[in-house]
């Protein structure tokens, strides 16, 4: 691992201290930010829905809530299909659980991965016609791409509304589409990184506002901050960049999971080891709530966790949040066992490909996505992971840092039964027949897609530190830049001049703790997790990588480094 580390100009770092009274340390983390004005850190640091902008600047806003508030004041039937994983289960419970509030009673569809595949299949829209044809079709979080299945209920005199937020091919739906993707007007720039949850949130915003100018008591009476929890579910779980109003919707969406959440919610916190109290971090999201929310999706059926999301009933609560935790344990052992064969795979026949492409026959297409980002984190290359569904290869694609997965599958996309989703995440199916000729045709556009070069995996440095500044003080300031996550990346700090007294503990065989005292005595504590094969020497000047965070045991809140790398000490 290479580390790397770009200081800020010092005279820039000063200023802007000294301007917005901040520490340096704080200064030159908002610099790195992209935030260079005393103003602007103080909005950056404390971010407030004041500053959301106004739902009806996106394009079709205004026309999809007023065609869903037409279909409440005539009673018409309404169907909301979601996408199973936590950006769907989430878009869908907001709108539901708004719809309901508002007086209607609209039905709701997630695509079973086995059966209808993925987003607004023509399976999926007939089981959700099974109890009759509605006058109004909202699909969330899929759709752009799906002419067919929308002219397909249009035909029926069904009128669509999709939500979504993946990136257009050639031919958009025939429905009335909210994407900021398929818009290059400059005004909208600051929603384009928002998931589907939190255009959601925009058009529940949108309805709210236009119901209230017409004095309804229904919609004065939603307080629309209440649903900001399941906005940061999504988004954090989406991997959508934390900037702009992602940033603004998660902070305030956290804070609400941490203080009040839904008794779905906190069932789940529950069985995921969460404690009352405790900070939410969108690691917990990322490691913990989601991965439980996306199992049932993956190995049985997503509406189970739209059920839990929408109940009142804390004994339902329990019981479903068990279940999914059942498939969460089950996932892992499938994952595990797909990851080694993976990884074997890779080293013995794709070891030079720029690309990866892995298919198993007797892999789950359900749980591949989570081993393509495992194999593409390992080895710094893109990778799709494919599974046995029939005649098709099917699966998910992740990649790294600079490489937009989009744009390299636009370039095979001849090959490709279906495909779609975003830079850094596909879903894709392949018949097997052209398994081979899209395996090089993928290595082939990545190659050209970084123009031959072979990333060294990286470890970028916010800022060096000695022992003696690495304190509390400086992780409450830290605090103020969270949430992180894609595109506000958690600070890496490098620490010179480490020297251990006694080897580090070893603990579940392949974790270890360690602890170092600095200058004035004071004792820092400290883990490495999976890293007992790189246990550091005793007695000599090492630098520390590290993340800083607080450990809660025992009722108690500590700090705790986060160790990333080490490496003898360099002087500069």
């Amino acid at each position: 691992m290479r580390w790397i580390h770009s200081p800020q100009p010092p005279a820039e770092v000063g200023r802007l201290s000294r301007e917005a009274r901040l520490s340096a340390v704080l200064a030159e983390l908002l610099l790195r930010a992209g935030v260079t004005q005393s103003a602007a850190a103080e909005v950056f640091l404390e971010p407030k829905l004041a500053d959301v902008a106004d739902p009806f600047g996106l394009p079709n806003m205004e026309a999809a809530a007023i065609r869903l508030a037409l279909a409440i004041e005539r009673g018409e039937g309404i169907v909301v299909l979601g996408d199973y994983d936590v950006d769907g289960v989430t878009s869908t419970t907001l709108l539901v659980s708004v719809l309901r509030r508002l007086g209607a009673s609209p039905r709701f569809v997630v695509p079973r991965r086995a059966e209808d595949g993925y987003g607004l299949s023509r399976s999926a829209i007939d089981r959700a016609l099974e109890q009759g044809k509605p006058g109004l079709f909202i699909a969330l979080d899929c759709g752009t791409n799906s002419q067919e299945e929308t002219a397909y209920l249009m035909a029926q005199g069904v009128d669509v509304v999709v939500i979504d937020h993946h990136r257009a091919k050639e031919n958009l739906t025939a429905g009335l589409l909210v994407n900021p993707h398929v818009s290059t007007a400059g005004e909208f720039d600051g929603t384009r990184d928002l998931c589907t949850v939190g255009l959601v949130f925009k058009l529940a915003h949108a309805l709210l506002k236009h119901l209230r100018a017409k004095g309804d008591p229904a919609a004065a009476a939603i307080r629309l901050r209440d649903y900001l929890d399941l906005v940061a579910l999504g988004t954090v779980a989406d991997l959508v960049p934390l900037r702009g109003e992602n940033r603004i919707l998660a902070r305030h969406g956290l804070r609400i999971l941490q203080e009040n959440p839904r008794p779905g919610i906190r069932a789940l916190m529950e069985v995921a080891g969460i404690r009352s109290g405790q900070d939410i971090r969108p690691v917990d999201i990322s490691y913990r709530l989601g991965p439980r929310i996306n199992a049932s999706g993956r190995l049985g059926d997503a509406a189970l966790s739209v059920e839990l999301l929408l109940s009142e009933d804390p004994a339902f609560c329990t019981e479903i949040s068990l279940q999914l935790d059942s498939f969460n344990r089950e996932r892992q052992d499938i994952e595990r066992l797909i990851t080694e064969q993976a990884e074997r795979m890779v080293e013995t026949q794709y070891a030079d490909a720029p690309g990866i492409v892995l298919y198993g026959d007797d892999w789950h297409p359900g749980v591949v996505g989570i081993v393509a980002g495992r194999v593409s984190r390992k080895y710094q290359r893109p990778c799709v992971v494919l599974g046995n569904e029939g005649e098709l290869a099917k699966g998910s694609g992740r990649s790294i840092e600079g490489v937009n997965l989009v744009e390299v599958l636009g370039s095979c996309s001849t090959l490709l039964s279906s495909w779609g989703g975003h830079p850094m995440a596909v879903g894709i199916a392949v018949t097997k027949g052209n398994l081979e000729a899209f395996r090089s045709s993928f290595a082939e556009a990545v190659h050209r897609h970084t123009g031959g070069d072979r990333a060294d995996a990286l470890l970028d440095l916010a800022v060096w530190l000695t022992p003696e500044q690495v304190t509390e003080e400086l992780l409450m300031e830290v605090e103020a830049l969270h949430p992180f996550g894609q595109g506000n990346a958690e600070p890496v700090f490098g620490v010179r001049g480490v020297r251990l007294r006694q080897r580090p503990e070893v603990f579940k065989g392949e974790h270890f703790r360690f602890s170092f005292e600095n200058d004035d005595g004071r004792r820092l504590f400290g883990v490495a997790w999976k890293m007992s094969d790189r246990i550091p020497p005793v007695g000599v000047p090492l630098d520390f990588a590290v993340e800083m965070r607080w450990n809660f045991f025992q009722g108690r809140k500590l700090m705790q480094l986060g160790l990333l790398d080490w490496r003898l000490s360099i002087q500069d």
